[in-house]
This record gives C-alpha cells, structure tokens and sequence, in this order.
C-alpha cells in the first residue's frame, strides 16, 4: 500500500477503513466483516474483522495483509485492536494496539486513553531520532483525539448527519483531520450508502516536505461511503476511494453479517 506518512499510519488507516460498526445500547452484538483493497484494478490488501458491542461497550479486533501482486513488492500484514465505550456525539477509546509486519520488519504500537485524551504511547522499536525537519506532535494536539479504528464509528441520528464532522485521529505517532462533508454527484460511491468527501489535514509528527503527505493535502480525492447498521444509529464505512501519488486505492465490502 501506498505510504501516507508513516508505515504504521498506512496500515492503521486501511484497517480503519475497512472496520465494521455496531449497536451502542441493548443486547449483545457480534459482527463479522471482510473487505478487499485494490490499487488501479488490482488487489493489493485483505481484511477480515470481529466487532463485538456489549451495551456502550465495544471492542473490534482484526487482521490485514498485502494481496496480490502488492504481496510479491511489499509483503504486508498485521493485527490490530480497539476498545472502549461509545458515548452519544463520539467514541471514548481506552486502548489501541496494532502489530505490524512489513517484509523483515515489525512495529507494535499501544495507546491507552483516559479522560477525553491521549495518555500513554508506546511504539517498539521506538521512533529513529528526528531531524530539524520533523513537526513534533504537542500535548494539546493529543485532546480529543481517537485511534484510527474509533474515529471510524460515527453515530448520527439520520443519514444527513453522518457528514459534516472532524475526525481527530492519531496512530501512534502521527496527528492528522480528516474534514468530512457531504459528497455530491458524481462523488458519490455506494448508491445506498451516505459518501463524505474526506479533506487530509496533517496537524503533527511528520516530516516536512514528505512528498505523499503534501499530495494527501493538496491534490488528493478521499472518499468514504458510510451505511447504516440496522437500526442501531451507527453507520459503517462500506466503500472507500483514496487517491495516492500512483492511483487511486479502492476498498469494498465483500461481506458483513451479524453472527449472533
């Protein structure tokens, strides 16, 4: 997969993408979801998630891994995980793993959340030290700010509010908004589904000059289309288009059924 800042970041960002949502309140929920990435028409990625909702409580755990001809270049694969609550206007996550394999190389990164923002991060190996170049992410940039899975549970009362909002999302590592408004014409993905055109704003830890996050910012059609799961008020990504320096990265569901 294309780079977007950072290795981690990438694959956080895909398997955002592709995490499917469930109930806030009631009985128990289990889900079960399977997604195929693809890069100008060739698969590039899979993913396959368990989301489980307990009252407010969720959890969502899964795997991903290059595909096709993208596993014979840049073979990819990893795991990753999100628990928390989900409060009415935004989910309150408490922890965030992700364990990433890139060729010979690994990463694991897990952030625990508490009061409204970020309170601890740990990345092994830790981060190379920075040059002069490097935008260092500050305390206040870590306030209200979710893991890449969480960001992806939006709850909205009708399908008009699913848009217009800021997601503050942080992988670890990096800090970045994604501006959702609501997409018009031929933007338009699923037919069934509500599509937000997404605006990439970098905000903190990355490097200046980085050529994929200035094509992120400045050149990039994001697009995400979100359905509703039953009649619970949260909508799941279901489809998504993401526009890199060498095409356009595709993301469908192949598949999203209630286990129980």
């Amino acid at each position: 997969m294309h780079p977007i800042a950072s290795k981690p970041l990438a694959a956080a960002l895909f398997a955002a993408v592709v995490a499917a949502a469930g109930p806030a309140a009631g009985e128990p929920h289990h889900y079960r979801a399977r997604y195929d990435a693809s890069l100008l028409g060739f698969p590039i990625g899979q993913a396959a998630f368990e989301s489980r909702f307990d009252g407010a409580r969720f959890e969502v755990t899964g795997s991903f891994a290059s595909a096709g001809l993208a596993r014979i270049f840049d073979r990819t694969e990893g795991s990753v995980t999100a628990k928390g609550a989900l409060a009415p206007a935004a989910p309150k996550p408490e922890r965030f793993s992700l364990d990433y394999r890139n060729g010979d190389k690994r990463q694991t990164t897990e952030i625990r959340f508490a009061d409204g923002r970020v309170a601890a991060t740990e990345n092994d190996p830790p981060p190379k030290p920075r040059g002069d170049d490097w935008i260092a992410v500050a305390g206040a940039e870590l306030r209200r700010a979710v893991d890449p899975l969480s960001a992806m549970l939006v709850r909205a009362d009708a399908p008009d509010a699913v848009c217009g909002r800021t997601l503050r999302v942080y992988d670890g590592q990096t800090r970045v908004d994604f501006v959702l408004d609501a997409a018009t014409g031929r933007d338009r993905l699923d037919a069934g589904a509500v599509t937000c055109r997404a605006r990439f704003v970098p905000v903190s830890g990355y490097r200046k000059g980085r050529s994929a996050i200035a094509f992120l910012r400045d050149r990039a059609r994001i697009l995400v289309a979100f359905a509703p799961l039953g009649e619970t008020g949260v909508y799941s990504p279901v489809e998504a288009a993401i526009g890199t320096e060498i095409g356009t990265v595709r993301v469908r569901a192949r598949s999203i059924t209630r286990v129980d």
